[in-house]
């Protein structure tokens, strides 16, 4: 029976997507599935508001009211514990950060079959405060240590990269995706969520039963 196929979305600037990569990459190595990871990328103000903080932590500018501050407090607490749990590094980050090029840095690696090595190193060095991702000459750094030319890079973020990341973010909310992680099955059946991972499994192993 061929592999199964699903869609994995992610957003660098999520700590979410940072937990389920590694559970996806164990998924895939131990049910022979095959993950297309794609980019989505979230408008965190719409629904959380926006900040900005100094390297002490303190607010330089918000656009939050009470809730939302809760939810974005609780979120890091959260994620921070699980991140302990397996060895993560997550610090908090200090603005809303635009992760577009750093999803078109991922199309971009995928034409060129080093996903996995860019994958790895932009959320680990993201997420510890070593790598701005709204630099096209850092990602193009990433992408050359990756095993290809970055200079390419540059002419696909200013014309092509922007028209294929809007097309799969129109493609992925036209299927329901609204939020990172998500799990997409070829019949239009959606998981949002790391915790989903093992019913994810479940069915993937259903299907080659």
């Amino acid at each position: 029976m061929p592999a199964k196929t699903l869609t994995l979305y992610i957003d660098y600037k999520s700590p979410y997507a940072y937990l389920a990569k590694e559970p996806a990459y164990r998924l895939e190595q131990e049910t022979g599935a095959v993950i297309d990871w794609l980019p989505y990328i979230l408008d965190i103000p719409a629904y959380l508001g926006s900040a900005k903080v100094d390297t002490e932590g303190r607010v330089l500018e918000q656009d939050r009211n009470a809730h939302q501050w809760r939810r974005v407090k609780y979120s890091y607490m959260d994620v921070r514990r699980e991140a302990n749990r397996v060895g993560l590094t997550i610090r908090g980050t200090r603005k809303i950060w635009n992760s577009s090029l750093a999803g078109i840095g991922l199309l971009y690696a995928k034409r060129h079959d080093i996903f996995r090595a860019y994958n790895d190193e932009v959320f680990e060095r993201f997420w510890k405060h070593d790598l701005d991702i709204e630099s096209p000459a850092a990602l193009a750094d990433v992408l050359k240590r990756a095993g290809v030319d970055g200079a390419g890079f540059a002419a696909f973020a200013e014309a092509e990269g922007p028209r294929e990341l809007k097309a799969v973010q129109d493609a992925a909310e036209a299927k329901g995706v609204f939020g990172v992680p998500s799990f997409l099955f070829p019949d239009g059946d959606l998981y949002w969520g790391r915790e989903h991972l093992p019913r994810v499994r479940e069915i993937l192993a259903a299907q080659r039963a």
